[in-house]
């Protein structure tokens, strides 16, 4: 279903601040200017053994203007909408820059900062793909149905307590610079999660169970529509099979250390990518750029083309425009219209992520739309788009690449991960694995890690699963940049199969 942009964010004096604050700073004699209004409204709900835990409703309204001006950036924002206000915050901004440039100038720095073109976009509008909007459903809906899935869990045998959430979304943006963009844009997502949790009162052993549903950049339907009927998640049957497979966990024995075949889910591998390749990718990490906060890349730019990332199987895309993704927009923060192109191919790095500054900084044409900050009052810094493992046309189901493993382990969910500040070492464990052995599974085993270097890891990879197995996973939580911001972003994979991974047993790991 199509949807225009709300009509009360339309209503706001759009045009007529970022008239008043972009004429001020040409004014100024700023080489280039841009005036972002931005309303941020999230709302969440939390519920503990089907009974209110929680809630939270805020909005975010206010706007920035950034400029080039002497060769330095200058930014400012502000909160009152009137003309007059705009005009001095464009003077801050200004302030700013001439402030940031005598500092570059005493470090002995003759580094400019400098855009790469980009064509104009006069008077775009773009809103994201969703059917209902969830903030025009009624508060007790939410948590009505979010307490009714929860009743379902407790009342299963060894469900002992249930926890549901429920993250919404919507983000308006309106941006005009001088170069003549005018955009107008507007997002919904949204975040379910269900937790079961188990407690043996012999023992005092305890374990959970989360949904695998990913958060998505779809509206209410996620929840009510099922699949195949626009909402693409079938609740009903994971909330059924939630408590049995909670059982088996908790009777799993402790996994063997040692070196496994891995068929790894989409509910699990999305993450992997997110840490190995996602952040690693990102040209201002590789760069030094974030060495202070975010950390820095093995991917360093002097190996674009010639890095040997992972196996020929390997494919990977930046993608701003991949339908229900979190990082998918029209345009960035900077005007750049939404793209997507390729990191990783036939296994060797062959791009990166950009901004218009690193872009022009490091001799790319153009930006490929990465630019983004969280609220009106954050400086736009360079995110991450959609990054995804592509599919193979005609590849094998799940169920085939496990009937290709002798001895092996399959991982579904993800739980909890380690990586180190160049995205090289890692460890990922899962919401559960299941023991293969000649081509079947054989039961769940717990206490499990997989470990090894990213370019180790991917390299392992021997098969993709065909476009049946792909799913879109993602996070709301990216964080980055000092101060810190958050994003949300999507990360699409088949199942793949990897030969000969390290597995910890990581009781024996923390007993050492």
């Amino acid at each position: 279903m199509a949807h225009e942009i709300d009509p009360s964010f339309l209503a706001l004096p759009l045009r007529a601040l970022a008239d008043a604050a972009l004429a001020r700073a040409r004014a100024l004699g700023a080489e280039h200017a841009d005036f972002r209004l931005e309303r941020v409204r999230s709302a969440a709900w939390r519920l503990r053994d089907a009974k209110p835990a929680g809630a939270a409703d805020s909005t975010d309204l206010g706007y920035a203007v950034r400029v080039v001006h002497a060769g330095a950036w200058g930014f400012a924002s502000g909160v009152d909408l009137n003309m007059d206000a705009a005009a001095r915050v464009a003077s801050q901004a200004v302030a700013m820059a001439k402030l940031s440039a005598k500092v570059i100038e005493a470090a002995g720095s003759d580094e400019r900062v400098e855009l790469a073109d980009e064509p104009v976009h006069a008077d775009k509008t773009w809103v994201s793909s969703y059917e209902v909007n969830p903030f025009d459903v009624a508060d007790s809906d939410k948590t009505g149905l979010l307490a009714e899935w929860s009743r379902r869990l407790l009342a299963a045998d060894g469900v002992a307590h249930a926890d549901a959430s429920l993250l919404t979304v919507q983000e308006n943006k309106f941006y005009a610079d001088t170069a003549g963009t005018v955009t107008s844009q507007q997002r919904v997502r949204l975040h379910p999660q269900l937790t079961a949790v188990a407690v043996d009162p012999a023992s005092g052993e305890f374990d959970s169970m989360r949904t695998l549903a990913p958060p998505v950049g779809r509206g209410w339907e996620y929840l009510t529509g099922g699949p195949g009927a626009g909402g693409g998640w079938d609740w009903d049957a994971e909330l059924a099979e939630i408590p049995e497979l909670l059982a088996e966990k908790m009777r799993a024995p402790s996994v063997e250390a040692g070196s496994y075949d891995l068929v790894v889910d989409p509910s699990n591998l999305w993450l992997t990518i997110h840490e190995s390749i996602g952040h690693a990718t990102e040209l201002d990490r590789a760069l030094g750029y974030e060495a202070a906060y975010a950390g820095t890349s093995f991917a360093t730019f002097d190996q674009l083309g010639k890095l040997k990332y992972g196996s020929e199987v390997m494919n990977v895309t930046g993608d701003r425009t991949a339908e229900h993704g979190l990082a998918t927009i029209g345009y960035d923060d900077e005007g750049v219209a939404a793209q997507s192109w390729d990191l990783v191919k036939g296994g060797t790095l062959v791009g990166y992520q950009l901004d218009r500054r690193i872009a022009r900084l490091t001799g790319f044409e153009r930006s490929n739309g990465c630019a983004f900050a969280d609220s009106p009052g954050h400086v736009p810094v360079q995110r991450m788009a959609n990054v995804s493992l592509r599919p193979a046309p005609g590849g094998p189901s799940t169920e085939e690449l496990i009937g290709d493993v002798e001895n092996g382990l399959y991982l579904v969910g993800d739980r909890s991960w380690s990586i180190d500040m160049q995205r090289y070492n890692f460890q990922f464990t899962a919401q559960r694995a299941y023991r293969i052995r000649n081509g079947a599974l054989a039961g769940q085993v717990r206490d499990f890690a997989y470990q090894a270097t990213t370019t180790d890891f991917w390299g392992s990879m021997t098969a993709v699963g065909g476009p049946r197995t792909y799913v879109l996973g993602g996070a709301f939580n990216c964080g980055k940049a000092q101060p810190g911001q958050i994003a949300a972003v999507s990360h699409g994979c088949p199942s793949a199969l990897f030969r000969g991974v390290n597995i910890l047993n990581t009781t024996q790991e923390a007993g050492r």
